[in-house]
């Protein structure tokens, strides 16, 4: 059993998006971030950097916070979504380490300018949509031919999916990225993706364009 502790964020649905692929058991906690329950004694014991999402797997005793490291945890743990060995595992490292860097902190940036303080400081808003469209394209021509990510569906897809569940946070019309569209309506009919997108509670249907 995983004790899983999160919150209705891209981060935080990564997580319970693998876990349902993984089909592993686990219990979603409820870290309601917009009252600060990050902040609690009792959370900071799982995580002292006081950030969601976090698990404790009680079959191995391990404590792990940070979505990434997470996600490896979990493919090393089953042998499933990351190759064991060979080119296509970096692969699958390096566009997590991609979403990890660059994709999820700048659409990050681009919630906070774009969407929730839109109108506050133009510049910033120019330079995180110039960064977020350029990445958006980044994706859009990796997926070119491809059905995913990487060969082979993987924690790299999970990673980056959720991420792109936010396209209208970030202005973002799916209609000019064609591959992106593509890819992210098939990963969004899985059943495993839908049952992930309502932890740790329900908030509405999955975007689609």
């Amino acid at each position: 059993m995983i004790d899983l502790y999160t919150w209705i964020t891209p981060n935080g649905l990564k997580i319970s998006i693998a876990l349902e692929e993984l089909g592993l058991d686990y219990h979603a906690h409820t870290i309601d971030i917009t009252r600060g329950d990050q902040f609690s004694p009792e959370f900071r014991r799982i995580n002292p950097g006081s950030k969601i999402p976090a698990i404790h797997d009680r079959d191995t005793g391990v404590t792990l916070s940070e979505s990434g490291a997470i996600l490896l945890y979990l493919a090393e743990k089953t042998g499933r979504l990351m190759p064991p060995t060979g080119p296509a595992r970096l692969e699958v490292i390096e566009w997590l380490m991609w979403q990890m860097g660059g994709f999820g902190p700048t659409l990050g940036h681009a919630h906070y300018f774009l969407t929730y303080n839109a109108g506050q400081s133009p510049m910033a808003e120019a330079v995180f949509a110039k960064e977020t469209r350029r990445l958006y394209e980044t994706l859009d021509a990796r997926l070119t031919g491809r059905e995913h990510i990487v060969d082979e569906y993987s924690i790299a897809d999970i990673a980056i999916w959720p991420w792109v569940s936010r396209y209208e946070r970030h202005k973002i019309d799916l209609n000019d990225f064609p591959q992106v569209m593509r890819w992210y309506l098939a990963l969004a009919a899985r059943p495993q993706v839908r049952r992930g997108y309502e932890v740790p509670h329900f908030t509405g249907a999955i975007p689609t364009p």
